[in-house]
């Protein structure tokens, strides 16, 4: 009862009024090698429907250097603070740890091993001026390479969550929610659902944003794919029963339903990849009940270390870097360009960076008009690569079919994967003035 006055309190306070408080929160175990890009990466983020009041980071039983790095980052930002847990106790205590600490009506979580889209956390906050919403989560995408099983099939999941999510939201990765839950189970491992049941029950809409994108990087072994799904899935097991909650993606009928319409059974090779995939997972669920009837906790779980890197630094020293590159306003230029003009643009700088690159890097397109690159070098190589790349794409018209030329702008984000399979996040910062300049054909 005392949860349902608090939310009425809230949601009147939150009526569309200007720009929301917000508090970021990011849970690390060991991760000094990225959590300064990841703060960095938070706190430039342009914001229009919220204030960043504070971002916490919650240091949760790192023996390595993060906490300290976290220190010495909120010395020169008020907005930084850092909980020390002295003991790893899981990530739902560190999500109760900042929860009980941040002091903004919205709170907002993203993992620090992730790349967030520019705009992404505009697009979340927004929805936040009606108050009938109370979550809010983004669209993962991971930049796996698709030509393997094995990144095909972790692309097959994401997509198939996609699809799901726009009928019924299902969050996770980055998500965004109203401070009116005091706090999840300690011993959930699916910590996203434990908080969207929690926000449901309380009266609030859920909603799926698939603008606010994250980019991710899912397991390339077979091990490491059944170790993540199977702990996952004993996790739903749980929040149903502990909850009275079922996420959308635990209906096998709603599963088939979105397999239908992906276009995942289009070539026998594409219907055979799809049909090992879906044995894995079926695989994995039935760990994931064995553990569930075994009352096997998953809440403190070990890292799947191809989780962090490509499949390549597996097996050798050297350093996977993720290239993802955008052209600025891409919506706006498909509505002036047209879709056929705009696809053929999309072919035209996909051509110049494979040319460029040449066999030494894999070069994938999504829907989207995003151009992810797998590319073996170190996070320096890879930012002189991304700007040689930019400066020549911006550098000159692109000629399309019947002697049109366009000029572009490129926003290019970079992940790099270390051998120690951490992941650091950079961006290839770009001018944005005129995002697409049709020029008069000669």
């Amino acid at each position: 009862m005392a949860l349902v006055g608090q939310t009425s309190g809230l949601s009147s306070a939150l009526e569309p009024s200007g720009a929301v408080d917000c508090s970021v929160g990011i849970m690390a175990y060991n991760e000094e090698a990225n959590i300064a890009s990841a703060i960095d990466t938070i706190l430039a983020q342009p914001v229009l429907f919220a204030n960043v009041t504070e971002l916490i980071v919650v240091a949760s039983g790192c023996t390595d250097g993060t906490a300290a790095i976290v220190t010495v980052r909120a010395d020169e930002d008020p907005r930084i603070r850092v909980i020390v847990q002295e003991r790893r106790l899981g990530k739902a205590s560190a999500i109760n740890l900042f929860v009980g600490a941040a002091r903004s009506p919205v709170l907002l979580m993203v993992s620090a091993d992730v790349m967030v889209k520019e705009g992404t956390i505009d697009a979340l906050l927004q929805h936040f001026e009606d108050p009938t919403v109370g979550m809010v989560g983004g669209h993962p995408i991971p930049v796996n390479d698709e030509t393997t099983f094995l990144g095909y099939a972790v692309h097959l999941l994401w997509r198939l969550h996609d699809r799901l999510a726009r009928q019924s939201p299902k969050l996770g990765e980055i998500v965004a929610f109203r401070n009116v839950v005091p706090g999840i189970p300690p011993d959930t491992a699916v910590d996203e659902i434990s908080i969207q049941a929690l926000v449901s029950q309380l009266g609030y809409r859920l909603v799926y944003e698939p603008e606010a994108i994250v980019y991710n990087h899912g397991p390339t072994t077979v091990r490491d794919f059944l170790r993540q799904r199977r702990r996952i899935y004993a996790g739903h097991l749980r929040i149903r029963r502990q909850q009275g909650y079922a996420a959308s993606t635990m209906s096998a009928s709603l599963i088939m339903r979105a397999l239908r319409g992906s276009g995942s059974l289009a070539t026998p090779r594409l219907a055979w990849w799809t049909t090992c995939a879906m044995a894995l997972e079926i695989a994995a669920r039935g760990l994931g009940r064995y553990d569930y009837m075994r009352r096997r906790s998953h809440h403190v779980w070990d890292t799947a270390v191809t989780t962090k890197r490509h499949i390549a630094g597996a097996a050798s020293p050297q350093v996977q870097s993720v290239l993802v590159f955008n052209i600025v306003n891409f919506h706006r230029q498909e509505l002036e360009l047209g879709l056929h003009a705009s696809r053929q643009l999309i072919h035209r700088i996909t051509q110049h960076i494979e040319q460029a690159l040449g066999p030494k890097a894999t070069v994938s397109v999504q829907q989207s008009g995003t151009i992810v690159v797998l590319l073996l070098g170190d996070r320096a190589e890879a930012e002189r690569t991304a700007r040689k790349l930019v400066d020549e794409l911006e550098g000159q018209p692109l000629r399309l079919s019947g002697r049109r030329a366009v000029s572009v702008k490129i926003a290019c984000g970079i992940i790099a994967f270390s051998q120690s399979g951490h992941a650091v996040a950079e961006s290839i910062p770009t001018q944005a003035p005129e995002a697409i300049k049709p020029l008069v054909a000669t």
